[in-house]
């Protein structure tokens, strides 16, 4: 019996003193409401209505701007004009007369309440069931006689282009005899989302900074002959959830980060990183669910015995370095495009880069590749329209600064500087403090 009760006490002692059994570590999540404060969506799209659209409507030559929301297939602009939760079919009218801008939203009555309380439009009529909100403002149009009707319904800009075969064909039934008078609401649309409020580029800034540091966190993470390119990418999305943030593009394409030879637009592979490799991050995040950053960092993995990077791969860097800043001295209002493209592949020429195919820049803001002016075009025999259109005070670009050579496999590896920047009265500036030098892994 002693001996029993000897045991016991053996094992009651082993079993105290062993370790406890490892758990999986918790997720770090930080509360958004309390680190990013309340959403000011509500209050800048009011004032983007209020401010940017009048002046958008006189640039455009409309008179009056419908948009039709309507539940599970909603317009791409519903967002921006407080159609978000449309449930019966609505019809929103944006227009100026003798006495000003106004608003004059037609809601099915169950939704009318609920969009009245946001307080974004001068007016919001009831429709009862079983009467058309469009018809009703087919009325009031052909009531105020405008003559220039602009409708979402474009070829060439997408966020213009919410107008369904179905709802076209009632809208002209509708208009009968006046159908001529519907026009494309593509300039109209390219004119008022192009253009950034001043609150909107401070929430920029935010979010391209974000992209920035997760970017030098991950980098600081890597393992040459061990981390993988899925692996930086799975860091950065577990940064994101820790943040409260999402993706600013497709989720399977971003981050893409890639040490091998270019490969666009794509997903992380399970390349695995190792000396000597030229790693590129393209990334980006959305804020308060609205608004996108997409910015790119570059790293350089030291090999055995190396303190820096080679004398060429620094010479292609300070290229693509290069190649950014001309491109920002380029942008002010007024000068196209291609203008700006132009800058920076006069030099690309001149460093003896190989050619690269991507555009110099595009707008970003709402999304990625967001409405306004197309950075490129200045080598092709002709250019696509959004390169010939004007910069504005106001717009926000993510740009490169290419250089790409041929390496000694005989794949190109292009160094794209990303940077983000927006068009002040005199010139550009950018969003956050670019990346002067390469990021070296392996470092002592």
């Amino acid at each position: 019996m002693k001996k029993a009760f000897l045991f016991l006490a053996i094992l009651t002692i082993f079993f105290s003193c062993s370790p406890p059994e490892e758990k999986e570590p918790e997720e770090k999540k930080i509360d958004p409401e309390s680190y990013w404060g309340s959403n000011p969506w509500p209050e800048i799209r009011k004032k983007r209505i209020n401010e940017l659209l009048p002046q958008a409507l006189k640039n455009s030559g409309v008179e009056v701007w419908m948009v039709i929301c309507r539940e599970n297939y909603n317009d791409p602009i519903a967002s921006h004009v407080g159609g978000e939760n449309a449930g019966g079919t609505a019809a929103f009218l944006f227009y100026n007369d003798q006495s000003g801008f106004h608003s004059l939203v037609f809601s099915p009555e169950g939704e009318a309440t609920a969009l009245d309380d946001l307080d974004i439009h001068d007016s919001v009529e009831r429709v009862a069931r079983g009467e058309s909100a469009v018809a009703k403002a087919v009325d009031f149009i052909k009531s105020k006689g405008f003559q220039t009707i602009a409708i979402n319904t474009s070829a060439s800009n997408e966020m213009a282009d919410g107008l369904t075969h179905s709802q076209y064909r009632d809208l002209a039934q509708l208009m009968g005899s006046e159908e001529k008078k519907l026009v494309s609401s593509e300039e109209l649309v390219y004119e008022w989302l192009s253009i950034k409020l001043p609150e909107e580029v401070e929430i920029l800034k935010m979010a391209a900074q974000l992209a920035s540091d997760f970017q030098h966190q991950a980098y600081d993470m890597i393992e040459p002959g061990k981390t993988t390119d899925a692996d930086v990418a799975k860091f950065l999305k577990a940064k994101m959830a820790e943040y409260g943030v999402t993706d600013a593009w497709h989720p399977d394409q971003n981050p893409n980060v890639n040490s091998g030879p270019d490969r666009g637009h794509s997903h992380a592979t399970t390349k695995v990183i190792q000396p000597g490799d030229v790693i590129q991050t393209d990334f980006g995040v959305k804020l308060y669910g609205m608004w996108v950053s997409d910015i790119q960092r570059f790293a350089y993995v030291l090999k055995e015995g190396e303190t820096t990077a080679p004398s060429d791969i620094l010479s292609y860097w300070e290229n693509g370095k290069a190649g950014s800043r001309a491109a920002l001295a380029a942008m002010k209002p007024g000068v196209k495009g291609e203008d700006v493209d132009r800058a920076q592949r006069d030099l690309m020429d001149a460093n003896g880069s190989l050619y690269v195919p991507w555009s110099t820049g595009h707008p970003v803001g709402y999304v990625a590749h967001d409405v306004g002016p197309n950075l490129g075009g200045s080598r092709l025999e002709k250019p696509r329209a959004a390169a010939q259109k004007l910069l504005k005070q106001g717009m926000v670009f993510a740009f490169d600064g290419f250089h790409c050579w041929k390496q000694s496999d005989g794949a190109e590896k292009t160094i794209s500087v990303e940077e983000m920047a927006v068009v002040t009265e005199t010139g550009a500036e950018y969003l956050i403090t670019p990346q002067e030098n390469l990021i070296l892994i392996g470092k002592k």
